[in-house]
């Protein structure tokens, strides 16, 4: 069932927001989804109810900056990386009751920036689901929402950054990639064409061996962090 003016939606909701909207003040709500500002479609079969939203903008080699304070990315730097992210929110017998698509601002291992034009309580548990490329197999993960930007601040910009708990199917090693990939990948091919990974026996023997000696390397390298590149 669909109301107006901004009153709750019965049902699973379904939103996708659209990016870069003019900001407005906010709008309290008794709802899980504290403001939902998106132009609203007619209703779906089973009361769900929908935004159009445009496409994400083009891809690119994300842009690698260093952790600049955010609580999303912790230790980690970030990369300046628009995609699509799904998320939702699921009620205590596991029913879907929020979901909606957002675009990313930037990604690390441990959170990431997604545009909205609507809110969410702080603390909230999300999961989500996102790829690093297209074509690629998706990262799905639980988040927590961990703090709110209302196109108010610095860069102006509205949308909520989030904090990774925990993720599924060793789906972050796809993310560690995206900053170390290039790096490792280089050290392995060198490492390879050694005398010594070619006196190896197997397969197994020879990724130990690579794994060995980039922790050794890491351990007298000056630079003492793999992540700052």
């Amino acid at each position: 069932m669909q109301r107006k003016g901004g009153q709750k939606a019965v049902g699973s909701t379904r939103v996708e927001a659209p990016v870069r909207a003019p900001a407005r003040a906010p709008v309290q709500a008794a709802a899980l989804a504290k403001e939902v500002r998106p132009a609203v479609v007619p209703a779906r079969p089973g009361g769900n109810v929908a935004a159009v939203s445009p496409e994400p903008r083009p891809t690119f080699t994300p842009l690698i900056e260093m952790n600049q304070g955010e609580a999303e990315h912790r230790h980690f730097p970030r990369a300046q990386l628009a995609t699509r992210f799904e998320v939702w929110v699921d009620d205590e017998a596991g029913e879907r009751r929020f979901e909606a698509s957002l675009v990313s601002v930037n990604v690390s291992v441990s959170g990431a920036f997604l545009e909205s034009t609507f809110y969410l309580p702080l603390g909230t548990v999300l999961g989500v689901r996102f790829a690093l490329e297209p074509g690629a197999a998706p990262v799905q993960a639980r988040a927590e929402i961990v703090r709110e930007e209302r196109g108010d601040g610095p860069e102006g910009r509205s949308g909520f950054g989030v904090r990774f708990l925990d993720f599924s199917g060793q789906t972050e090693v796809a993310l560690a990639r995206l900053f170390v990939g290039m790096r490792l990948r280089a050290f392995a091919e060198d490492y390879l064409k050694s005398q010594r990974a070619r006196s190896l026996p197997n397969e197994v023997e020879r990724v130990v061996d690579v794994l060995a000696a980039w922790e050794l390397l890491k351990a007298t390298s000056s630079v003492s962090d793999p992540w700052q590149g």
